[in-house]
């Protein structure tokens, strides 16, 4: 198998920009993966969405959290490189599994995956967090979009119910607007991607995605890890994945047995 080569000049990057490319990350597993999410589709979790209002052309599919039945994604985060490239981007010296996502935009969905940052909508945090999403379809347009520098904001940006498009928790003042980054100028960092390509981001990297307009699938598979300092914190809603009965408390460690370390 390759090798995964994360250099300094990397590490960096992603410390100071909140996101990198790291290019062939899932490579040599990129048939397991669209294997995988044929069987997600065929067999959806209880937290599969459909991401279009009536009218809307194509479709935009959504599930997580179905890593630990389905047998091709527990190979690919058990077996590849995944949680040695997290433990180095993050600088931590444990790798934590959070949960799994995978997204599919079928040719003709138009509709963008509206800008956003994961951390909100989870119930941990810390700084030592990473997110990879990595296209199993070559994109060229549909790629994923992040702002730089934006996890080290002051504020939060407001969660929001992606359909519905309303605020996710009832105190909305403790969190920023959601921005508009090319209106404002912001620094977007996109790239051209082939299957098995990820781009790594942290929790608070504001992020989103172009609509699917080219006449092929686009499938992603995104896995979110999080490292040594990461704790549960309460927020003032349900969350997003909600995993409901876990019975932490604020402050502790995620729970190993629902959150198995990789590293």
């Amino acid at each position: 198998m390759a090798k995964i080569e994360i250099t300094p000049e990397m590490i960096e990057t992603y410390q100071t920009e909140g996101v990198v490319l790291v290019r062939g990350l899932w490579a040599d597993w990129v048939e397991d993966l669209r294997a995988g999410v044929e069987r997600n589709m065929a067999e959806p979790g209880p937290y599969a969405a459909e991401n279009l209002k009536p009218g809307e052309g194509g479709r935009f599919f959504d599930d997580y959290c179905n890593w630990d039945r389905i047998p091709e994604f527990e190979r690919v985060i058990r077996e590849s490189a995944v949680a040695e490239v997290a433990a180095k981007l993050m600088a931590s010296d444990r790798v934590q599994m959070f949960h799994d996502h995978v997204l599919v935009k079928e040719p003709g969905t138009s509709k963008p995956t509206p800008w956003h940052q994961d951390g909100p909508y989870y119930f941990v945090e810390g700084q030592q967090t990473v997110s990879f999403w990595s296209p199993l379809d070559p994109v060229r347009e549909a790629s994923l979009r992040c702002v730089a520098g934006s996890h080290r904001w002051e504020k939060e940006v407001l969660p929001t119910r992606w359909l519905a498009e309303t605020s996710f928790y009832p105190d909305s003042e403790k969190y920023m607007p959601v921005p508009d980054p090319d209106a404002e100028g912001m620094p977007v960092r996109e790239w051209q991607m082939e299957p098995g390509d990820a781009v790594a981001f942290n929790y608070r990297t504001l992020h989103g995605a172009r609509g699917n307009n080219a006449a092929t699938r686009r499938r992603a598979f995104s896995l979110r890890l999080v490292g040594d300092d990461a704790r549960y914190v309460e927020r003032p809603g349900r969350t997003s994945p909600p995993y409901p009965g876990h019975e932490m408390q604020p402050g502790q460690r995620l729970r190993e047995d629902w959150f198995p370390y990789l590293r």
